[in-house]
């Protein structure tokens, strides 16, 4: 079927065209992939036609720069540390135990760090994050009021999940659900903003 492995050379070429179409976000043309190996365009044809065949990229008859690596999609996702969990009920610990985990590189944006956490609770469902979720966060310390925010709460050594609101000598906590109350502190240091989430898998 079409699952037959390349041969070294076609991996090249594969290779050869995902780094193309991730530096100039369009396709090489017959043409550059042969000036690149050295090679005729009825040669790199024949490769590229092996390729389809074996469902590794895809090409379009008569249309130029339609050459496109299916094996690429890998260039889409960028790994950010999983810092462990955050509620998104009332406070719990703050859990530091860094693994890898891919995201989308649309969720994220050049020169700022991010992290992720896994949900625990239910208090932001209103806003689209459920229990077991995990959210993509950027580290900033500052947030407009409104903003869905990790804040730490250095009195209670604890970390939650929540929209933030400033108050003349305090901060308003407020979770997402119509059957939980916000919550108030005075003390509080925001570590994050909410950019985006990835839901959990069943």
């Amino acid at each position: 079927m079409g699952s037959s492995k390349p041969s070294k050379r076609q991996s090249e070429i594969l290779q050869f065209v995902a780094k193309f179409q991730r530096e100039k976000d369009y396709s090489p043309s017959l043409g550059e992939i042969a000036k690149n190996f050295g090679v005729s365009i009825p040669t790199i044809h024949q490769h590229i036609s092996y390729l389809r065949k074996k469902n590794l990229l895809s090409a379009d008859k008569g249309k130029r720069r339609s050459i496109q690596a299916f094996n690429d999609q890998k260039r889409d996702l960028v790994e950010i540390p999983l810092m462990g969990l955050i509620a998104a009920g009332g406070p719990i610990e703050a859990i530091r135990n860094p693994e890898p985990i891919e995201v989308p590189r649309s969720m994220l944006s050049r020169g700022a760090n991010y992290y992720a956490l896994k949900v625990a609770g239910t208090s932001m469902i209103e806003e689209g994050i459920s229990d077991g979720d995990i959210v993509i966060v950027r580290e900033q310390q500052i947030v407009d009021d409104g903003e869905k925010a990790v804040a730490y709460l250095p009195d209670k050594d604890a970390v939650t999940l929540k929209k933030i609101y400033r108050e003349k000598k305090r901060i308003k906590l407020v979770p997402a659900n119509k059957y939980m109350k916000p919550f108030y502190e005075t003390n509080v240091e925001v570590q994050g903003k909410v950019v985006g989430v990835l839901r959990r898998e069943f």
